[in-house]
């Protein structure tokens, strides 16, 4: 029986948060969720400040203007 090789594609195409994680949505499916507290900036925001952001790079960062934040999707594959 032969396999279809799975093709990765790292690349955000959403982004939510609660009070304490940020979830992101990548292209090919994956889905990562991490702890708020890595990220104090986006910890001490309030919840419009952290509704407000936009993908940078082709999807490759997410950027958030209300905090000055901005975050690689390959240092979140790193250390999730």
């Amino acid at each position: 029986m032969s396999t279809s090789p799975v093709e990765l594609d790292a690349t955000a195409v959403a982004v939510t948060t609660d009070d304490s994680s940020l979830r992101v949505v990548l292209a090919d499916g994956r889905e990562m969720t991490v702890p708020l507290e890595w990220f104090p900036r986006l910890r001490d925001a309030t919840p419009e400040q952290r509704a407000n952001w936009r993908l940078i790079g082709r999807g490759r960062g997410i950027h958030w203007a209300d905090v000055d934040e901005d975050i690689s999707v390959a240092g979140l594959l790193r250390v999730s």
